[in-house]
């Protein structure tokens, strides 16, 4: 039996592969540079078993890295089952023995030696599409790889097969017993258990360990070892000094001045000043930190500093590097520096890496960012970023600017806009194809059409096969996700054209589980050769969701997260849970909910939004407002209507778009502008109607008409309705919150809680004073409406950027492809005016009324004399009225208030719309089901509150949408 290429004696180190000037792993397929393919050959695992050492094969063998036995051919993944294989075999067969180089001649061998056999010989040649994976296995590596080669081995590198059995022809020498005594030494593994923490270690780590776990270091100052250090400020005794021994070389201000009338000793790091007052607490006056004991081996100081000239300035100004403002800004604080007698700024020479330049200003105000009346700024030349503690990273401040104004005096070339090309470049056409297939992330134009592939391609089923899930489960214990993740596309779907090569994005991405991380996932892309179109890995048969390259999620974590909310528990919790029971680090909670979200944006959901018991046009319908689910929105920012604007939107484009934002932020880079978001605007934001109860894709959306000041002499009534619904929201505030609001309002403070209420009701009949109090009880926007059937299924969502009016629950109802015959709502009355000012006898009879409000039937409604029977409510009616609803065959409209509202109107003619006056409806249609939904979904508010209005907006349809498919599930499982 031929010897596997990773089963090698002592003596053995094959030496990598080198083809096209690129060197290869023999044992795997790494590639890169010499030196790493070195290093990482020893770095290779591996596994010591008698004279062989056996080396996990990784060339694809199986789809797991394997050790190959030297006795059979059988490969084994665990190391520890592998060791019990040998010894097994041990047991059986003799002791396999290294090859003997020379034999006496007398007795010569039966078998010659042969040469080692490399397993990648008889590889079929590659394929004209080398990138195109098997079908079996989308997610890894292509058959054809630089390793995957005809061409023989390098001649350097041939050595002998070792015997596996022993020959009865050849005889068996034996070594001298010092020999042998020596390599028994050599291969006995000499260990130790150490006294304070019973660790089993090596004998030799032992002195390290105890040194390292059992010893308590103290950073001492000495000659050889000290923090390196420079003045920056010899007036008052400002010395930049290194942070710490060891890690990130940021340096940190000190002073120490121990001549004139005040002497002044400190660090401003936290934890020195805390061991100093300790220390002068005990009685240690002269203690010092390491930092200002370093100070004894700081260089002296040359007293010359950058003088920062205002010609300098004025060029950035003429090259908008800063405006006249921020001009005058920086030639002030110069002259308070040049007031004080300090420099304003001073290039250091300590701190690190070598690509970050820090520079010590001057900041005459004592703050927690500039303690000591210096800061530093730093500027990373490898990011084109520059750090202030004062502010923000992308934000710009005083000091950033005179930071600025120093290295350009200095150092002009970092403020370079275009770089020079003095080589001669190739071929344009060759030049900007090469570009655009290797450019990532790619640009906006590229990420459409990127967008639009994964859309039209790669969409989830809605229902996940069982298996699928099950594995995505148990996938990271058995460790069998794929570690490549290439794209299968092999012809670009646009203009048919090959893709080229693989090109990898990184090898550092990691998939998240319910049970961990599995690191060490290695990303790749393809690009069109013609049109620079740009592929990605996105195959949800592999049990995993890309998200950005670097972030994948398994899908099994993703149903958990759906399933998370809706039992009303945020994504964070859920990561925190996993995180405190794996005792694993998660990314940015927030970025984990964009992947869910791109998830659920690319699974097919139909969003029907309808029952399965009232079918897609009830005839009885509940609505209602959700006051509290709202979103932050300034209503100064909301984007005015153009002149042309009807008052439709269409549907599939707003939510389309909606789409494609969410799934844009798995392409587009942190701090890039992402210019597919969806602003709220009164011209483009769309409620959402199942496609099979509204009328067409242009829905009516006339909100923007509530912000038009004058009112209409029929409009009153509506304002006084919100007025009336305010006042009521009024009583459920506590105290404090009246009384702050109204001295916001300028209303007298003072007085008993319904004295509060009284007052600001007088004061609602501005405008100005409205708003204030709308804002204070219903948030920033102005809530999502529904309207359901009295199943509680929803049927239509609307998310408001005002102020609730009838007219939001009126654009929905007629957008409807039915009108139905009764709604329920807490205020009907305003409901039926507005309706029917818009589209005249919509409700009626009698306005929506159940009957026609005279004294007399008013007062039989009162007394509970009066009834209004509708039998079509529990069967057609034959014949049927033109124009009537499918499932009763009545065009009669009624609006009625729901039970809980109902005594809250203070018109007589309202006691017309209650529920029980119709025994078809009195106790047999649930008037609170949508309450009952704002009850859960009230719980939900602590996290969706907090997001961005378009996340608000998907995510909300998305945990309707599954709360219907449940309450649709149940109901069809008690049929």
């Amino acid at each position: 039996m031929e010897r596997h290429i990773t089963i090698l004696l002592d003596h053995e180190k094959p030496p990598p592969n080198k083809r096209n000037n690129s060197f290869h792993c023999p044992f795997c397929h790494y590639t890169g540079e010499k030196h790493a393919v070195d290093l990482h050959m020893d770095n290779h695992s591996s596994l010591k078993h008698k004279e062989f050492t056996f080396i996990k094969c990784g060339l694809g063998c199986r789809a797991t890295s394997h050790f190959h036995c030297c006795y059979c051919p059988t490969t084994l993944i665990n190391r520890s089952q592998f060791l019990k294989h040998l010894g097994a075999h041990q047991k059986q067969t003799p002791k396999p023995q290294p090859e003997v180089e020379s034999v006496p001649p007398s007795q010569p061998s039966q078998a010659s030696p042969q040469p080692l056999k490399s397993p990648w010989h008889n590889l079929d040649p590659p394929s004209e599409h080398p990138a195109q994976l098997p079908s079996e296995h989308p997610a890894q590596l292509p058959s054809e790889h630089p390793l995957a080669t005809s061409q023989p081995l390098d001649p350097q590198w041939q050595f002998p097969e070792a015997p596996l059995q022993p020959s009865l022809a050849s005889p068996q020498l034996s070594e001298p017993p010092w020999q042998q005594k020596k390599l028994k030494e050599r291969h006995r593994t000499q260990t130790i258990t150490c006294p304070h923490c019973k660790l089993d270690l090596y004998k030799k780590n032992f002195k390290t360990h105890c040194r390292r776990k059992h010893t308590q270091n103290f950073e001492t100052v000495s000659q050889d070892r000290f923090l390196s250090s420079q003045c920056v400020d010899v007036k008052n005794g400002v010395f930049a000094v290194d942070k710490s021994f060891s890690g990130a070389a940021k340096p940190v201000h000190v002073v120490k001045k121990t001549w004139g009338l005040s002497h002044k000793i400190v660090c401003e790091v936290d934890q020195c000043r805390l061991n100093r007052d300790f220390a002068h607490r005990s009685g240690m006056l002269p203690y010092e930190c390491h930092h200002i004991k370093s100070l004894q081996y700081c260089p002296q100081a040359d007293n010359q500093y950058v003088n920062l000239s205002e010609e300098t300035l004025e060029i950035m100004v003429d090259q908008k590097w800063f405006g006249k403002e921020r001009k005058a800004s920086l030639l002030h604080c110069k002259k308070e520096a040049d007031a004080e007698g300090v420099p304003l700024s001073v290039q250091l020479t300590v701190g690190g890496p070598p690509s970050k330049i820090h520079i010590s200003v001057f900041e005459p105000k004592i703050t927690y960012y500039s303690r000591l009346g210096r800061l530093i700024v730093a500027y990373d030349r490898k990011h084109n970023t520059w750090h202030c503690s004062c502010s923000k990273a992308r934000q710009s401040c005083n000091h950033k600017a005179i930071a600025k104004w120093h290295l350009f005096g200095t150092n002009g070339e970092l403020f370079r806009k275009v770089k020079s090309t003095e080589a001669k470049s190739p071929d344009p056409f060759q030049d900007s194809r090469e570009y655009s297939s290797s450019c990532y992330p790619p640009n906006d134009n590229t990420i459409s059409k990127m967008l639009n592939y994964l859309l039209s391609y790669k969409m989830l089923p809605s229902e996940l096969p069982s298996p699928l899930i099950e594995q995505s489960r148990d996938w990271r214990a058995q460790d069998s996700f794929p570690k490549y993740l290439i794209p299968a596309e092999t012809k670009c779907v646009e203009c048919e054209y090959p893709l080229g090569e693989q090109q990898l994005i990184t090898s550092k991405a990691r998939i998240l589980t319910s049970t961990g991380v599995v690191e060490g996932i290695s990303t790749y892309k393809k690009s069109c050769l013609k049109c620079g179109m740009i592929y990605r890995y996105q195959e949800w048969q592999d049990g995993i969701h890309n998200f950005d390259d670097h972030m994948i999620l398994s899908l099994h974590l993703c149903l958990m997260i759906r399933n998370a909310l809706q039992t009303h528990t945020a994504v964070s919790k859920v990561i925190e849970i996993i995180e405190n029971t794996e005792r694993v680090s998660f990314p940015n909670k927030e970025k984990i909910l964009h992947g869910y979200l791109h998830f659920e944006a690319l699974t097919k959901h139909d969003y029907s939004f309808t029952c399965v018991s009232c079918g897609y046009s009830p005839a009885v319908v509940v609505m209602d407002l959700h006051k509290k689910g709202v979103f932050g929105m300034p209503v100064s920012e909301i984007q005015s209507p153009p002149d042309q604007y009807d008052g439709h939107v269409d549907i599939l484009d707003f939510w389309n778009a909606v789409d494609r934002e969410v799934l844009s932020r798995g392409l587009i880079p942190v701090g890039r502008k992402n210019p597919f978001v969806v602003p709220p605007s009164y011209h483009h934001w769309s409620p959402w109607i199942g496609p099979q109860t509204r009328q067409s894709n242009s829905l009516l959306n006339t909100e923007y008409e509530k912000i038009q000041m004058p009112k209409e002499s029929n409009e009153e009534d509506y304002d006084l309705i919100n007025e009336e619904r305010l006042s009521d929201e009024l009583l459920n505030l506590k105290v404090q919150e009246i009384r702050a609001l109204c001295k916001q309002c300028g209303v007298d403070s003072k007085g008993s809680k319904m004295d509060l209420v009284l007052r600001l009701w007088e004061k609602m009949s501005t405008r100005s004073n409205y708003n204030k109090v709308f804002e204070k009880v219903w948030g920033a926007s102005g809530g999502w409406a529904v309207i359901t059937c009295p199943c509680g299924v929803v049927y239509s969502v609307k998310f408001n950027l005002r102020a609730e009016s009838p007219r939001d629950f009126v654009d929905m109802l007629l957008s409807w492809k039915h009108f139905p015959n009764v709604v329920v709502y807490d205020y009907a009355r305003g409901l039926a005016s507005h309706a029917n000012r818009r589209q005249p006898g919509i409700f009626g009879p009698f306005n929506g009324r159940l009957l026609d409000p005279t004294p007399q039937n008013i007062q039989q409604a009162s007394e509970g004399k009066v009834v209004v029977n509708m039998p079509w409510l529990r069967s057609p009616k034959m014949p049927a009225d033109k124009d009537g609803h499918p499932l009763t065959g009545s065009s009669q409209h009624f609006a009625l208030n729901d039970v809980f509202h109902q005594g809250n109107s203070k018109d007589r003619t309202d006691i017309l719309r209650k529920l029980e006056l119709v025994p078809e409806l009195a106790g047999l249609v649930n008037s609170q089901c949508v309450e009952q939904l704002f009850s859960g979904m009230r719980k939900n508010n602590y996290f969706l509150n907090m997001t961005t209005p378009s996340t608000h907006i998907f995510l909300q349809r998305n945990i309707l949408h599954h709360y219907n498919t449940a309450k649709n599930q149940k109901a069809m499982n008690k049929v």
